[in-house]
C-alpha cells in the first residue's frame, strides 16, 4: 500500500503538471467530473452489496465514513469495509493537491518538502499519546507517502538515468526495509525518520527506472489486464481473500471474477461515457493508467 502511494503521487502529478505546462492552469472542474466517473460507479456499486451482505454489522456511520471516503478515521469499520482506508487515503489527497498545486504552484517543492517534515512528527506524536499504531492509515500520517511521489514527478526533468545495479539496490531495501523491527523508542524513532524516508526514496527511484527503462514482462497482456481491472480488484478482493471461509484459490478465483463483473458491467461502461463526455466537449485530458488503491487505482 506504501508503495502504491508512492506511485499514485508520482502519476497523478505528473498529469497535472503536465497541464498546468499545456495551459499555466489546472480544471479543477474538469478533474473531479474525471475522478468521479473513475472511482464512484464501481466504488458505490461496492459499497451498496456489502451493506446488504453485512447489514447486521453496518451503522449509519459505518456507510457514511465509506460514502464520503473517510473511512480511514473509523477504526470500528466491519470487515467487509477494512480496506477502504486506502481509498478515502487517495480521495482525501485528490481533493486536496490538486488545488494546492494550482493555487501555490510555485511554492510545490517547498510545500511538499514540509508535508515529508510533518508526517513523520505526527507519528511520533502520536504514538506518544498511545494512538493505535501511531495512527498508522490515517491521511496526515501517511501524506508523507503521497507527497514523496509528488516530488518525484517535478524533479523527474533533473533526475540523471538511475543504473540497473542502483534499481536492484533499492529494490532490495524496498524489500527488506517493512521486516526492521521497530520494538523500542528508539528503532521506532530510527524508523520513523531514516528508514520510512529511505524506503519511500527506493521506491521513487525504482518507479523512475521502470518507468524510463519499460521492462517486457511489465507490460505483457496478462500484467495489462490485471492493470485494467486493478479498481475492481481492489474493490472486491476483500469479501474472499482474508475470508477464512474459503481456500486460498476459490478465493482468488471469486476475487477475480467479481471483479470482472464490476470492470465490464459498470467500471468500463462509465469510463466509455466519460470519453465520449470528453470528445463531445472537445476537452482533451490526457490520461494515464495507474492502479487504485492497495490493490487498484487507475488514473486512477
Amino acid at each position: 500500500m506504501r508503495i502504491f502511494f508512492v506511485i499514485s503521487g508520482y502519476l497523478i502529478t505528473k498529469l497535472l503538471i503536465s497541464e498546468y505546462g499545456r495551459t499555466s492552469s489546472i480544471s479543477l472542474r474538469e478533474f473531479y467530473i474525471r475522478r468521479a466517473y473513475r472511482i464512484l460507479p464501481a466504488g458505490f456499486a461496492f459499497i451498496a452489496v456489502a451493506v446488504i451482505i453485512d447489514w447486521h454489522q453496518m451503522t449509519w456511520y459505518h456507510v457514511a465514513s465509506v460514502a464520503f471516503y473517510l473511512a480511514c478515521y473509523d477504526y470500528t469499520a466491519p470487515w467487509i469495509f477494512g480496506h477502504l482506508w486506502s481509498l478515502s487515503v487517495e480521495e482525501q489527497f485528490y481533493l486536496l493537491w490538486p488545488g494546492v498545486l494550482k493555487r501555490w504552484h510555485r511554492h510545490r517543492i517547498g510545500i511538499l518538502l514540509g508535508v515529508m517534515a510533518f508526517s513523520p512528527l505526527l507519528r511520533l506524536v502520536l504514538y506518544y499519546f498511545k494512538v493505535p499504531a501511531g495512527g498508522d492509515g490515517l491521511f496526515p500520517v501517511v501524506a508523507d507517502n503521497l507527497a514523496i511521489g509528488c516530488l518525484l514527478a517535478i524533479l523527474e526533468p533533473r533526475i540523471p538515468k538511475i543504473p540497473g545495479y542502483a534499481a536492484m539496490a533499492m529494490t532490495l531495501a524496498v524489500v527488506c526495509i517493512p521486516f526492521y523491527p521497530a520494538r523500542t523508542v528508539p528503532r521506532t524513532v530510527f524508523a520513523l525518520f531514516v528508514l520510512h524516508p529511505l524506503f519511500y526514496a527506493s521506491v521513487a527511484a525504482v518507479t523512475l527506472h521502470v518507468t524510463r527503462r519499460p521492462y517486457r514482462f511489465l507490460n505483457c497482456r496478462p500484467i495489462e489486464w490485471l492493470g485494467r481491472i486493478s479498481y475492481s480488484l481492489y474493490l472486491w478482493q476483500e469479501p474472499f481473500c482474508p475470508n477464512p471461509r474459503f481456500r486460498p484459490g476459490y478465493a482468488i478465483l471469486f476475487a477475480l471474477t467479481a471483479a470482472c463483473v464490476s470492470y465490464y458491467a459498470i467500471e468500463r461502461p462509465a469510463l466509455n461515457l466519460r470519453d465520449r463526455r470528453t470528445k463531445g466537449g472537445g476537452t482533451q485530458v490526457p490520461e494515464t493508467v495507474l492502479a487504485e488503491p492497495a490493490s487498484g487505482v487507475s488514473v486512477r
